[in-house]
């Protein structure tokens, strides 16, 4: 008699988790690579002059009625901090966007642009290892799929199952390295960048945020893959001792 085979429902169950962790990596980590809020924070900008009849704290008075007179000596009453505006930025791995002083909107330009020319190599690394993660997560996805609706047999699905256990591990590692790359290069700019660009205080934004999170949804994607493809072969191997067992007494003690 052939082992029985391994219950349906709890085998779907283990698979229909890994795919799920693995779908929300994949979604969690396109979000936050096309979005630019992975850092965010403010930067202290010089205010403009005061055009005509222009009045506000957003740009620089004069104490005379002719300002717009460039023969005429302009005094300007801002002294230090005064001469300064703060305004929000927030930066990802394509582009760092601004808040405009004179006008809505916001200001973006290429963060690679931005940042130091030493750090660029690293930066594009970032970049093509944030790309193989997104791509090995949809091969994870799309094996995991394939395992729960397609499958042929038990042992099929094993199959399939210890591929994008392996996937998914590499997956994990390649987007650690990127968001670490990431931080590094950011951190480098901040201190190095152009100086229209520097920031007066910042943090990391929801971006960066979702980015670990796809990677701790990975890492949980894989170890459920793992764990269920051995919990899958222990099973295997008990009932086959099982079997192996009957079949040794009933040759021991065979029917007369």
């Amino acid at each position: 008699r052939m082992p029985a085979s391994i219950p349906e429902a709890d085998r779907r169950h283990r698979a229909s988790a890994a795919f799920s962790l693995s779908f929300l990596s994949l979604v969690f980590s396109i979000t936050a690579f096309s979005s630019s809020h992975w850092c965010e924070g403010t930067r202290k900008v010089a205010k403009p002059f005061c055009k005509g009849d222009t009045k506000g704290d957003l740009c620089i008075r004069f104490n005379s009625p002719d300002g717009n007179n460039s023969q005429g000596v302009q005094y300007i009453w801002e002294t230090g901090d005064d001469k300064f505006v703060e305004r929000n930025f927030h930066a990802g791995i394509w582009y760092s966007c601004e808040e405009m002083i004179t006008e809505d909107g916001e200001r973006c330009r290429s963060f690679i642009s931005l940042t130091p020319a030493s750090d660029r190599g690293v930066l594009w690394l970032s970049i093509v290892a944030e790309l193989l993660y997104i791509i090995l997560l949809l091969i994870g996805n799309i094996l995991m799929s394939v395992e729960i609706f397609f499958y042929s047999s038990v042992i099929d699905g094993l199959k399939i199952n210890a591929f994008s256990a392996v996937v998914t591990v590499l997956a994990g590692l390649l987007g650690m390295v990127a968001h670490m790359m990431y931080t590094t290069v950011f951190q480098m700019t901040v201190n190095l960048g152009p100086e229209d660009w520097r920031p007066h205080t910042w943090d990391y934004g929801w971006s960066y945020g979702l980015a670990w999170t796809s990677f701790a949804c990975c890492m949980a994607a894989a170890v459920t893959t793992i764990n269920k493809y051995t919990k899958t072969i222990l099973e295997f191997k008990h009932k086959r001792k099982k079997l192996e067992r009957s079949f040794k007494i009933q040759y021991s003690f065979p029917d007369h």
